[in-house]
């Protein structure tokens, strides 16, 4: 089994003073192993290593070269993402993420070029044939099926936050009422949703497709995992597409469990800033960044605009 190298250990690596040419040439680097890495100008692969992109292809791309390209799209590695985009349509739609052609997904295979779903084709349903490749730009270079019109808001992300190496987006019923409501779920109530979800985000609407939605998106993606779109649905990323998938889970059982419990009465019983900084500090020692560091312990745990719905007591006699 290939290790995986995560930024912890590298940063145990370089105090130990040893080399990075000894972290094994088929490990999987973390993106952020491989930011740090790439921040203290080392290699981020020992120097005998097969160039390699992102999605661990050993294959050069020449982008001027449609015979490059079309070797890249078919190789065994993107072959391998293309079946396990399907899969994860699939599971989104058998929860009930997405209906129709809703939904769409992108994992980033190199610096330049990203796989897509196509448009107009059930998420429940896809091929590993109906994929598409497209640049950071939209531009489609590979593939018969036609791109997600969706795509850019993707790449709104990608190329501001060089850590988001797959997103998800699709209209889970729970967390999409929060978007349409304009309202972001509050913290300190879940640790599990503090740890791997971090701090949600809320995008102002736009039309979906569009350069000013991709705009408004990928501002608010920079620092935040998962972000609601308002009246539209969620978006999220990770470091592979599984990891992005995960959180759309998360994200979607976070804000049925939060309107659940604001129905019972009690109110919401938060743990508190003190336990939220111990969350986050979990959140790095798993090489995650955290928008909410240096926040003031009275903002941590804000519920922002957030209200439990009243509930009616009973009628007596």
């Amino acid at each position: 089994m290939r290790k995986v190298i995560t930024a912890a250990d590298v940063e145990h690596l370089l105090r130990s003073g040893a080399s990075p040419d000894s972290i094994p040439a088929d490990a999987i680097l973390t993106p952020s192993a491989r930011d740090l890495l790439r921040s203290r100008r080392l290699p981020a692969r020992p120097a005998s290593a097969a160039p390699q992109a992102d999605c661990g292809c050993a294959h050069a791309v020449d982008l001027k070269d449609p015979a490059s390209i079309e070797k890249f799209f078919n190789s065994p590695a993107l072959e391998a993402i293309k079946a396990k985009m399907c899969d994860i349509g699939r599971r989104m739609w058998e929860k009930d993420y997405v209906d129709g052609n809703g939904g769409n997904i992108t994992v980033r295979v190199s610096d330049e070029l990203v796989l897509c779903t196509p448009t107009l084709i059930s998420k429940g349903f896809m091929k590993p044939s109906d994929m598409c490749l497209i640049d950071l730009e939209g531009r489609q270079v590979a593939g018969t099926k036609k791109r997600t019109s969706e795509a850019l808001t993707h790449l709104g992300i990608m190329k501001r936050q060089p850590k988001a190496r797959a997103c998800v987006h699709a209209h889970p019923p729970h967390a999409t009422a929060f978007a349409v409501a304009s309202v972001v779920p509050p913290p300190c109530l879940i640790p599990e949703a503090e740890v791997f979800i971090g701090k949600i985000g809320l995008a102002e609407y736009q039309t979906p497709g569009t350069p000013e939605n991709a705009n408004a998106v990928g501002h608010v993606g920079v620092d935040h995992q998962v972000v609601l779109m308002q009246n539209h649905g969620v978006i999220a990323w990770g470091s592979d597409v599984e990891d992005a998938h995960w959180k759309m889970e998360n994200i979607d059982a976070y804000c049925k469990t939060v309107w659940i419990a604001s129905q019972l009465g009690s109110g919401l019983h938060s743990f508190g800033p003190a336990k939220l900084k111990e969350l986050i500090a979990i959140r790095q020692k798993l090489g995650m960044d955290d928008a909410r560091l240096g926040t003031k312990d009275c903002d941590l745990c804000a519920p922002g605009d957030f209200r439990a719905a009243a509930v009616n007591a009973p009628a007596k006699g």
